[in-house]
Formats: C-alpha cells, structure tokens, sequence
C-alpha cells in the first residue's frame, strides 16, 4: 500500500504554530483549521498529502522565506498498516485436507519402504536356508558314496584272501570290485537327483 501523509516532527509544528499564531497572515481558513487539527492531534502527527500541497501552494503564493521541503526535513513517510483480509474458511478447509493428504502418502511411501525391505530380508533369509540344506544333502550324498566305494575295496580286499595269495592280485580285485559299486552307486545317485529335477 502506497503512503498517503507524513508523519511530521518538531521543526513543521513549531513552525506551523507559529504561522497560526500571526494574525495577519492571510492562511486560508480552511487551511488554517486543517493545520491546527493536525497540531492538536497526538503524537505521532500526521500530515495528508493534499494538504502539504496546498500548504506549499500557499508558502509559494505569499513568498515566505521557508518551503515546504525545509519543514519537513525531520517528518517521515507514513506507510499504513496492511489489514490483512480474514482468510476463506472453505480455502483454509481445502488447504488442510492437501496437508492431512499429503502427509498420508509420505507416510505410506515410508512405510512401504519398510515393509519391501523387511520381505527382502524373510526372503534372502529363507533362500540362505534352502542353500544350507541343499548343501547339506549334498555333502551327505557325496559322504554316503565315499564310505560305499570304501567298504567296498575293504570287503573285496579282505575276501580276495581266500582266491589270491599275491597282494598285487588282491588289490586289483579290490580296485574292480569298488570301480563297480561305485558305478553301480552313481547310476542310482544321478536317477535320484533326476527324479528330484522332475526330469524323465
């Protein structure tokens, strides 16, 4: 809002007051009892900009030995306060649902964070599971074929005795007789694993 009067100091009222105070100045009436109204009003006084206009209009006409720019040397702009409109209350309805919406959808989007990574965690935590069993049932498998193909040099071993008096002879029979269980041992382990494949 664009400023209307001055806010006038000491230096226009005393000179103004004495102005009013001369009897033969030949101030306008109506001037003159602008001017002392505004004197009489308290501090802070204000001055409208028509009338420092014609007050000037006046000082120039009559050739006083001061101007207006001189009395107002120690005066101010006076701005008005800005009055601000009271607020729609249907606006101010509307504002706050856009908040409560928003904050809703910045809650859900946080949360739904949340929620993804705690599946991801069940989920890596549950496939680290079937990785340590699948594990396990390998190593068993794997245990189980060792201790077959050994048991069974050890019992071909130990039964040759009786057919052969050579070790070398021995040994060998041993090392055919485990070469076939082991064969024999993983034909049956890859069927299994192909039955657990769902393969034919």
């Amino acid at each position: 809002m664009m400023a209307s009067a001055f806010v006038v100091g000491d230096k226009f009222r005393n000179r103004v007051a004495e102005l009013l105070e001369k009897t033969d100045s030949s101030l306008p009436q109506g001037l003159r009892e602008e001017l002392k109204v505004i004197l009489e009003k308290p501090e802070p006084t204000t001055l409208p900009f028509s009338t420092a206009r014609r007050l000037k209009k006046h000082l120039q006409d009559e050739g006083h030995p001061f101007y207006l720019h001189e009395l107002l040397e120690d005066s101010s702009l006076h701005l008005p306060e800005v009055v601000k409109p009271p607020r729609n209350p249907e606006l101010v309805a509307r504002l706050e649902k856009i908040k409560a919406r928003l904050a809703n959808e910045e809650y859900n989007r946080i949360t739904r964070n949340v929620n993804a990574q705690e599946l991801n965690r069940t989920g890596t935590l549950a496939d680290f599971g079937q990785e340590v069993r699948s594990v396990k049932a390998v190593v068993v498998t794997v245990f189980n074929f060792l201790v077959t193909i050994v048991t069974a040099f050890a019992c071909s071993y130990m039964g040759s005795q009786y057919l052969f008096t050579e070790t070398t002879a021995r040994v060998i029979s041993a090392v055919i007789a485990a070469s076939v269980v082991g064969l024999a041992e993983l034909y049956v382990l890859v069927r299994t694993m192909e039955g657990e494949l769902g393969e034919p």
